[in-house]
């Protein structure tokens, strides 16, 4: 090797450092992540407001612990794991995400596709492997954070989110009667080896031909832990069912056993603060590169999965609360609470519907409510780990049964198979796949699909300026001439209309909805193609938040394919079928009159001003 080459080498290396900082640099000037953004709730903070956090922080840690424990238990890791998630990203998930509802921890998906993966190696040790996945899941969501790839997730369908928790809970389900009649998935074979049933029909095979073996004094304690359960539920909403019903099902066990009667529980899963303690990713083990890759397609597919639970969740709160929300900030957040987990012995988190919901619907103010229910769930663990022994299997599994089938979303499984053929391709495809492979395989399966299916018809949909001019025709509108403040704003939207044009709706309606005058919002699909599943669940949110507010959309100008769409999916019965005008051939602009008509004698006025809403990317275009 001559002398010049360890000199060009560190020329090159002292290169490549500098783009890499400049880059950096360049990256950290444009982000607009917000380090500590819960600095703005704390603003104007009082004791009403946090009288109202701390009541709404009780009630979800209620439901937080036991469910915690549950999705460890879906996992096949110790049951600490999902208290410690539930309390270490509900703190940290409050300090650096963008909702004031959001409350993160574990779930039933990525928790299923945990234990799906390690299923297929029982030899893997979890328990060790666990700190460096929930390390790269959170390496990961960071990374994607500062590039602003969180913005990505709307154009993954929503079909494919649907399919995937459908398919999941029908696998929780197949899993979890296996505890309830106290059966094993594992098989053994004649010479001496086994393996884990991992597929849906493999499961419901091996439990149809075991039932002989079944322990049927399980099965009546899950059959009494679920009429307390729907009792609960039925008679008393707002009381903490999960946790009356294990501690009733706790004494019916121990009562057995005093009796006699043997019923499985978790004695061997009792912890106490020791078990706690942290526990780090070992970058210095002689497996470490070993483990990174054999992990690597695993944290990817968990890290994916979460952007999207996290992103498909807090969308559906803010339609409801009409709170506008970060998707990248959020996905920050996400990525600081798994690596939190992932030196405090958690597993990976992600953004909970169910939690989030209850913590909106409880009377949370500030995202306090959020840090409070972590900071209880710390207590809860600290404090009830040596309780947790008097659990029966059969309980937790009736309960997690109880939460996989409430996920099942039969009015969004209707609209995916009825939408468009395309749809239920991906439906049913992704679907058949989760049942069938490991499911970070078949999230990405339902991905490639869908993507492919998009670059098939895709095409970026416009929104035109439109009113009607002297000679009373519908034109382009004078960019510009100046608005008066509108009652009535009517959106014409050009072009495909599928999942990639959802967030266009809901961000440049909700922007349209700020202006407190607006009563009546006339959408103008004459020239809109190939409305599909996802739009069609992002306009009956929207018909839902406009009626709660007293106000009303229309829809005009609907051509046959849409109108098949929207008839087919229910749409139309939600919007009213008398505030829906078809297209007229012979007269292009009949329909928008009419809507207009309907919007008048809606608002009892014979006048209407009218805003027309546009994309400003279309100034001065010809059609």
């Amino acid at each position: 090797m001559s002398g010049s080459n360890p000199r060009t080498f560190r020329q090159i290396l002292r290169h490549l450092l500098w783009q890499a900082r400049s880059w950096l640099r360049t990256t950290l000037a444009e982000s607009t992540l917000d380090p500590l953004p819960f600095r703005r709730w704390l603003k104007g903070y009082g004791p009403r407001r946090f009288k109202a956090d701390l009541k709404a922080a009780a009630s979800v840690s209620l439901l937080d612990l036991p469910q915690g424990m549950a999705y460890a238990a879906i996992a096949g890791l110790p049951l600490q794991a999902g208290t410690m998630c539930s309390a270490v990203s509900g703190i940290f998930g409050s300090l650096f995400g963008s909702s004031r509802f959001t409350v993160l921890g574990p779930t039933n998906a990525t928790a299923f596709m945990i234990f799906s993966f390690f299923a297929a190696d029982p030899q893997m040790d979890r328990a060790v492997m666990m700190p460096l996945l929930v390390f790269m899941v959170g390496a990961m969501l960071l990374f994607g954070a500062f590039l602003r790839v969180a913005e990505l997730a709307q154009y993954i369908s929503r079909t494919v989110v649907v399919a995937y928790v459908t398919g999941a809970s029908l696998l929780i389900l197949a899993n979890q009667l296996s505890s309830i009649l106290g059966l094993s998935m594992t098989v053994q074979m004649d010479d001496g080896s086994s393996f884990q049933r991992r597929t849906l029909p493999g499961m419901l095979i091996h439990l149809v031909s075991s039932l002989g073996q079944a322990h049927w004094e399980s099965v009546a304690v899950a059959a009494c832990t679920a009429l307390i359960y729907y009792l609960v539920r039925r008679l008393r909403p707002r009381w903490p069912g999960l946790v009356l019903s294990l501690v009733t099902a706790s004494a019916l066990a121990a009562a057995a056993k005093a009796g006699g009667v043997e019923i499985a529980t978790y004695a061997d899963a009792r912890f106490g603060v020791l078990d706690l303690l942290p526990s780090f990713p070992d970058f210095v083990s002689p497996r470490f590169f070993s483990d990174f890759s054999h992990l690597f397609g695993l944290a990817l597919a968990l890290a994916f999965l979460a952007t999207l639970e996290s992103s498909s969740m807090t969308k559906t709160l803010a339609s409801v609360t009409g709170q506008r929300v970060d998707s990248n900030q959020d996905m920050f957040a996400l990525g600081m609470a798994n690596l939190g987990c992932a030196y405090l012995s958690g597993m990976p988190c992600s953004g909970s519907l169910t939690r989030s919901a209850l913590n909106y619907q409880t009377g949370a103010r500030t995202p306090v409510a959020a840090f409070l229910n972590g900071v209880f769930c710390l207590i809860g663990a600290l404090s009830l780990g040596h309780l947790v022994g008097f659990i029966p299997r059969a309980s937790l599994a009736v309960l997690i049964i109880c939460v996989a089938v409430s996920l099942i979303q039969r009015r969004a499984i209707h609209v995916c198979l009825s939408a468009t053929g395309s749809d239920a391709l991906v439906f049913l495809s992704t679907l058949v796949a989760t049942m069938m492979v490991p499911l970070h395989v078949a999230i990405f399966t339902g991905v490639g699909m869908s993507v492919m299916l998009y670059l098939r018809k895709a095409s970026q949909p416009q929104l035109i300026e439109y009113e009607f001019n002297q000679e009373g025709h519908l034109a382009e509108a004078d960019a510009a001439r100046s608005r008066q403040t509108p009652s009535v704003s009517i959106v014409h939207v050009e072009g495909e209309l599928f999942f990639g044009a959802a967030d266009l709706f809901r961000t440049q309606i909700q922007r349209t909805c700020a202006d407190d005058s607006l009563r009546i919002i006339i959408l103008r699909l004459k020239n809109a193609r190939h409305l599909d599943a996802t739009c069609v669940l992002a306009i009956e949110d929207l018909v839902r938040l406009l009626r709660r507010d007293g106000r009303e959309l229309l829809i005009s100008g609907v051509m046959k394919d849409v109108h098949r769409v929207l008839r087919d999916s229910g749409l139309a019965d939600v919007i009213g079928r008398e505030n829906i005008f078809p297209a007229s051939p012979s007269n292009p602009n009949l329909a928008t009159r009419n809507a207009l008509r309907r919007a008048q004698q809606l608002l009892g006025t014979t006048e209407a001003d009218v805003k027309i809403f546009f994309d400003p990317t279309r100034k001065g275009r010809e059609d």
